[in-house]
C-alpha cells in the first residue's frame, strides 16, 4: 500500500499573516517619482532623437 501523499502545508507549520500595512523600507522611502517634462522639454527631446518620431 502507497503511504499518503504528504501536502506542503503538511510539511511547514502555518506562518502567522503578515501585517497589512507595514512601514516601508528604507530602501522603498528613498525612491524618487519619475519626473514629468513639460511639452517645450518634450518637444526638444523628440527633436533630438529622430528616431523616436511617430510616424
Amino acid at each position: 500500500m502507497k503511504p499518503p501523499i504528504k501536502r506542503l502545508a503538511d510539511l511547514k507549520p502555518a506562518s502567522a499573516p503578515a501585517k497589512a500595512y507595514a512601514r516601508p523600507t528604507p530602501k522603498v522611502a528613498r525612491r524618487k517619482s519619475a519626473k514629468v517634462m513639460t511639452e517645450a522639454e518634450r518637444a526638444a527631446f523628440l527633436a533630438s532623437r529622430q528616431d523616436l518620431v511617430s510616424k
